[in-house]
C-alpha cells in the first residue's frame, strides 16, 4: 500500500520514486507526490527525509531531515 499523506484542505495524495538518468549519465531517484497511485509507488517515507506541506499550495514535499 503507498504511503498515503492528507493535507490541511483534505486531498490525499500518495508517494512515489522515479530514477532519472541525468546529462552527465549519471542516476538519481526523485521523489514526487500524486494524488493517484502509480507505478514506482512507496509504502513508506524514506529513512533521511519527513513530509512537509508548502503553505501556499497544501502541496506535500519531502524535506531532509
Amino acid at each position: 500500500m503507498a504511503f498515503e499523506f492528507t493535507n490541511s484542505k483534505g486531498v490525499k495524495y500518495y508517494l512515489h520514486f522515479k530514477d532519472v538518468n541525468l546529462k552527465g549519465g549519471r542516476i538519481q531517484r526523485i521523489y514526487f507526490f500524486a494524488r493517484d497511485v502509480r507505478d514506482g509507488s512507496l509504502d513508506e517515507v524514506p529513512e533521511k527525509f519527513k513530509v512537509i506541506e508548502t503553505e501556499r499550495t497544501g502541496m506535500p514535499i519531502l524535506k531532509k531531515k
